[in-house]
């Protein structure tokens, strides 16, 4: 399915189960409102896209969450299941999503230096750290398998889209990959990786217009704990009004991912306006609290015209990184492109994150706490930057 640009919302429902409830859940969707569910648990089950298509329902077993049809009269029975002492505890429409990326700028001023500006802007340049025995998950577009800079790397690769495989055909994903775990001797050009030995997991969700799902981010992140992970980096999203509540079934998520040592890494978003006085909130799935919000600033540290901001009481940007004329992979046969989104300052992020994993064993709540306590403070609204300027030393 082809989900359009203007689509927020996808017809299924996600499905929380209170933590170590997830037999129970499964259960009480059939018994409760008929659904038959099937498990990522189950043996045998690799093909989550194809799996949701022939059930009524698809549990993601390592979250305990769960993605699922259902008519209005069952519905109505799930709703009327949650009681706060049985297995099903909330329930949600499922969303559409998408990368988040500000339109591309012509004649972009290309890096003329040894390594891009981003990274020598998050102090990732000189420094022993290089991510290596640390797993980063990046769920985008997919990957483009047969770049020349990766010749020499291993990418292990998996689709969450239906009818699609992992290889990527927007760009979207190959170039936040590029910035996170990229090389930095790509034979011509800068050097554009943070995290440049660092073992890359490449979890398609986008499918080729950049557009998925919130199951198959959930199901994303659910393969990133399966793989231990430490960071699952997520350039997408979708926009909400302000004050609205974030997603209780991603603030759970998050939780359950953290205890099991995945931190989630997450665009904040690009619909400000600043120019023109518009502040729009942190999205969907950043507004999460336990999901790290990246804004974006510039090559002169100020602060992205589009880079969402903290606005109201729920979501808040947490750090920001470099997000305007990004360097880095890109299809073939251009193989490079500068870009420009919150999209591309999550991934600068995401590499810092393996760099401190890397050196200090770090996961979870240590690893962002040292990435908050790391970052550089500017002379910028703390609403617009949290802690500062993410920082690799």
């Amino acid at each position: 399915m082809t989900w359009s640009s203007n689509q927020t919302a996808t017809g299924r429902y996600l499905v929380l189960f209170a933590e170590g409830s997830g037999d129970a859940g499964r259960r009480a969707l059939r018994t409760v409102a008929g659904i038959r569910a099937v498990s990522t648990a189950d043996a045998g089950l690799a093909d989550t896209p194809e799996a949701l298509r022939e059930a009524g329902g698809l549990v993601l077993h390592d979250l305990e969450t769960c993605v699922v049809e259902a008519d209005p009269d069952q519905l109505d029975a799930l709703r009327r299941a949650i009681t706060g002492w049985g297995p099903i505890t909330a329930l949600e429409p499922e969303r559409v999503v998408h990368a988040i990326e500000a339109p591309l700028r012509t004649g972009a001023a290309a890096d003329a230096t040894e390594l891009t500006w981003g990274l020598r802007a998050v102090g990732a340049t000189g420094i022993e750290a290089s991510g290596a025995g640390v797993r980063v998950a990046v769920l985008d577009t997919g990957f483009a398998t047969e770049h020349p800079d990766f010749a020499e790397r291993t990418v292990e690769a998996a689709s969450f889209i239906s009818s699609e495989g992992s290889e990527d055909e927007h760009g979207h994903g190959t170039h936040v990959i590029g910035t996170a775990c990229g090389p930095r001797d790509p034979g011509q050009g800068p050097g554009y990786g943070v995290a440049y030995e660092a073992e890359i997991y490449s979890g398609k969700v986008l499918d080729r217009d950049g557009a998925g799902t919130d199951g198959g981010i959930l199901a994303g992140i659910s393969w990133a704990i399966q793989h231990d992970c430490a960071v699952a980096s997520l350039s997408l999203g979708s926009p909400v009004e302000p004050d609205d509540p974030c997603s209780r079934t991603f603030e759970e998520a998050a939780v359950r991912a953290m205890r099991r040592g995945t931190m989630v890494i997450a665009a904040a978003g690009n619909d400000s306006r600043r120019a023109d006085g518009v502040l729009a909130p942190v999205g969907h799935p950043a507004n999460c609290p336990t999901v790290m919000a990246v804004g974006a600033v510039d090559r002169e540290e100020g602060i992205a015209d589009f880079s969402a901001a903290t606005v109201g009481d729920v979501g808040q940007v947490d750090l920001v990184a470099p997000g305007v004329d990004v360097h880095s992979s890109w299809l073939m046969p251009e193989r490079t492109r500068s870009a420009s989104g919150t999209s591309m300052a999550t991934p600068h992020i995401s590499g810092v994150a393996a760099l401190l994993a890397q050196q200090y064993e770090a996961r979870a709540w240590e690893l962002w706490a040292r990435l908050s306590q790391r970052s550089r403070r500017l002379p910028l609204p703390s609403t617009d930057v949290g802690a500062g300027l993410v920082q690799a030393s």
